[in-house]
């Protein structure tokens, strides 16, 4: 089995970071069925894939905005999470999408932690289709939690990047209370700018969900 793990949503100021781990049975049959890097497909490409590629292996860490606020730094955050996502995936060969500019380094950290062999390159979503598949996965629950929060809070969130406006404006809303709102990353400075400076300490609390 091929096992490739990416994530979706490093970058954004609010909303969860996914990590999907994805086992190919048959990469033919990821390529007859068009799978790809997610960033190169359609929305209604990537909503089809995922119903498919989600009957097959794979493991999915949903990690909270108050874990990364409260991390050491993204890219130990990122090693534990790919980790993570591996625990319950079976043997087969690992490829992740590097999240460190030292490749080697990377793939070497999510070993120390997983116990299992790993190898890693940048825009392995790009390159692996068992990468591919992971990277559709987890941007498909990442997109689909962001449009249940806006209907949740009753304002429209946009992707949660720092240079979409919708996201901007939904900042400026979000930071009127006491504290700011549990969806954003305390610690980003977008919203530390929309909150008018160092935002307060943030209490630990859900931490991932596993899937």
């Amino acid at each position: 089995m091929k096992i490739g793990v990416d994530e979706a949503g490093r970058g954004p100021a609010l909303g969860p970071l996914v990590v999907c781990a994805f086992g190919a049975i048959s990469i033919t049959n990821l390529e007859e069925m068009g799978v790809k890097d997610s960033k190169d497909l359609t929305i209604k490409k990537r909503e089809e894939l995922f119903e498919k590629l989600t009957k097959m292996p794979h493991s999915l860490v949903i990690c909270q905005p108050d874990r990364i606020d409260n991390s050491e730094n993204l890219n130990n955050l990122e090693v534990e999470l790919f980790a993570e996502a591996l625990q319950s995936m079976p043997d087969g060969d690992v490829m992740l999408d590097a999240c460190d500019v030292d490749e080697r380094r990377f793939a070497k950290n999510v070993e120390n932690l997983s116990n299992r062999k790993c190898e890693a390159e940048h825009k392995a979503d790009e390159k692996y289709l068992e990468v591919g598949a992971a990277s559709i996965i987890a941007k498909v629950t990442r997109d689909r939690i962001i449009r249940d929060l806006s209907k949740k809070i009753g304002i429209d969130l946009g992707s949660g990047y720092p240079s979409d406006p919708k996201t901007r404006a939904a900042i400026k809303l979000l930071v009127t209370e006491e504290l700011p709102h549990e969806c954003l990353r305390w610690s980003w400075k977008t919203v530390k700018d929309a909150w008018g400076g160092n935002t307060p300490p943030r209490p630990n609390s859900s931490q991932q969900t596993l899937f």
